[in-house]
């Protein structure tokens, strides 16, 4: 509580408007939640001389952790960014939050350095950028939102090479000219994009067709991430 009041103190010094400095305090714990709650999930395995019995009641008891975090962090995030909301025709699914601006934003510091590994930087419309970073980001709870960054990261590792052939082949160095069905591979959404469809392609293309984007940016990814390679899982 003696560093929050500080950070408190300090941010307010800066600028930074109290409302917003417990907005953003409160993002950081709940991300620090989020990722405990990923590391819970990543956790070794039980000894051998341990026995059988002795790991399914450890698999048990970090199951139970992992759902108490993920309450946690919901919690947090509540306090953040205020409650869950429900569609006027009571469609909506339960626990979803809207996608916000801070949440694009996020986005948006996590996919640039990472694209910028693969290609040029984009010279895309910053709207539509956020359009297709509100599609992405539609496919997630919110508590994968606030632990995406670390998401991509792993992303990106594990597929580096057929990303590096999909850029060369039809990214900013290619002959692929940036208007047409590859004109994401121009864009740093592209790596969230792609990560998407392979992580919920069938979320993703809901998404993408409620928000009115382009079927053709989408299909040309697809096609693209095919061809570098296996089809997503």
């Amino acid at each position: 509580m003696n560093a929050r009041n500080t950070l408190l103190e300090l941010l307010g010094r800066a600028g930074v408007f109290r409302d917003e400095a417990e907005e953003l305090i409160s993002l950081v714990e709940a991300g620090a939640i989020a990722d405990a709650h990923s590391e819970v999930g990543k956790a070794e395995g039980v000894p051998d001389e341990k026995g059988e019995a002795y790991a399914v009641g450890r698999h048990d008891g970090a199951l139970a952790v992992c759902d108490e975090l993920a309450r946690i962090a919901e919690r947090a995030l509540e306090r953040a960014i205020g409650p869950a909301m429900s569609g006027s025709a009571g469609n909506t699914a339960r626990g979803h939050h809207p996608v916000g601006q801070v949440d694009v934003e996020r986005a948006k510091v996590a996919v640039t350095p990472l694209s910028r590994a693969f290609s040029d930087v984009s010279g895309l419309d910053p709207e539509v950028s956020d359009e297709v970073l509100t599609a992405v980001l539609g496919t997630m709870s919110v508590v994968g939102r606030v632990g995406y960054a670390g998401q991509l990261e792993q992303f990106t590792a594990s597929h580096r090479e057929r990303l590096v052939q999909v850029y060369a082949q039809y990214g900013p160095g290619s002959r692929i000219a940036v208007h047409g069905r590859y004109s994401l591979l121009h864009s740093p959404t592209s790596i969230a994009v792609l990560e998407r469809l392979t992580a919920a392609p069938e979320a993703l293309r809901a998404e993408w067709d409620d928000a009115e984007l382009p079927p053709a940016w989408l299909e040309g990814l697809a096609t693209a991430w095919r061809a570098s390679g296996a089809p997503p899982e």
